[in-house]
């Protein structure tokens, strides 16, 4: 006969125990590197020789499809929402007002991706592991850093333009703002500096700066913050962007065409375009990251190639959390 003692530790272990009345609560699949080694095992490479047939006919499409991929995660996480269209009954994510001059590159690739994966595997692959691997892939094209995507990611069962306000950093914010977004999703300082080097490449509309570079005060002409003969050209280059509002200037003047820190060395000369980046190299909670980067490619490489990782596993969905559209921009149902 056993102990009371032991008996009684016997009872408890089993009333305790999460399978005594009940099956234990199922995690969620958790993402691997390995996810489509079985489902999809050509995913790598039908992603790879998309990203990089499309990049070689449109070299603008690097830098949308990274800012493609901010935009989506940065509004309710990694899901593939932004890529959603209209209908008659709802406005979605890409609809909002920041994401109109999102450009079309960064959606095509991701369609083309997804058209070849459901010729090969149908069915098998998320749109928002394409965007993921595809802006990964992109970098490195450009002389980016490799780093590592994860995968399993399900699309988003939603999209709406509403959601957007408030969670997409703009050019015109405060310091402080830019930093409380950031903050909100987990990112800190230093890592909102190295996501920012994404300005490297790509592009910036006129419009998007236009309150800094004309009539900024009875004094200035430009913020003073700006190189005044770089102002100056800028001046020229967007004089009609009122009559055509695609006018646009390359984020990075000195080495447009390459993902590199030459972005962290412009801000510090006054050859950076927006306010914010004006901000990134004055304000003391983020001078010291511009400084570090633009003596140090190595570590901000590094350091972005970490903010990526972390970024691309925000918010994602898995399991019954979403699906696996059959085409990027409608849902299933």
């Amino acid at each position: 006969m056993a102990p009371p003692l032991l008996l009684l530790l016997t009872l408890a272990a089993l009333f305790l125990s999460p399978t005594a009345h009940s099956s234990p609560r199922r995690q969620p699949p958790l993402l691997t590197t390995a996810y489509y080694s079985k489902t999809c095992p050509q995913f790598e490479k039908i992603v790879e020789d998309t990203t990089t047939n499309k990049q070689i006919s449109s070299p603008t499409t690097a830098a949308a499809a990274l800012r493609l991929f901010f935009h989506d995660c940065f509004v309710g996480g990694c899901d593939a929402s932004v890529l959603v269209s209209s209908t008659r009954f709802s406005r979605s994510e890409r609809d909002a007002d920041i994401n109109l001059s999102l450009p079309g590159d960064g959606f095509d690739v991701v369609v083309r991706a997804k058209t070849a994966l459901e010729l090969s595997c149908p069915g098998r692959v998320s749109c928002a592991d394409i965007l993921a691997v595809a802006t990964r892939n992109l970098v490195v094209m450009m002389g980016g850093p490799y780093y590592t995507v994860k995968l399993g990611r399900k699309d988003s069962l939603t999209s709406r333009a509403s959601d957007v306000e408030g969670n997409i950093p703009k050019p015109t914010m405060s310091m402080n703002q830019m930093i409380q977004i950031f903050q909100s999703k987990g990112f800190s300082v230093q890592e909102m500096v190295a996501l920012s080097g994404a300005h490297t490449i790509g592009f910036s509309h006129c419009k998007e700066f236009s309150s800094i570079l004309y009539n900024y005060s009875r004094t200035s002409q430009s913020d003073p913050a700006y190189y005044p003969e770089f102002a100056k050209s800028l001046r020229n280059a967007c004089a009609d962007y009122q009559k055509n509002p695609t006018l646009s200037v390359f984020n990075d003047v000195i080495t447009p065409n390459k993902f590199d820190n030459k972005y962290y060395s412009n801000v510090q000369k006054g050859l950076g375009l927006l306010q914010s980046d004006h901000a990134l190299s004055s304000d003391p909670r983020t001078r010291g990251y511009v400084e570090l980067y633009s003596q140090n490619q190595n570590a901000f490489f590094q350091a972005f190639a970490r903010a990526m990782e972390k970024l691309s596993v925000y918010g994602v969905k898995t399991g019954r959390g979403g699906e696996i559209r059959r085409r990027c921009d409608a849902f299933n149902n």
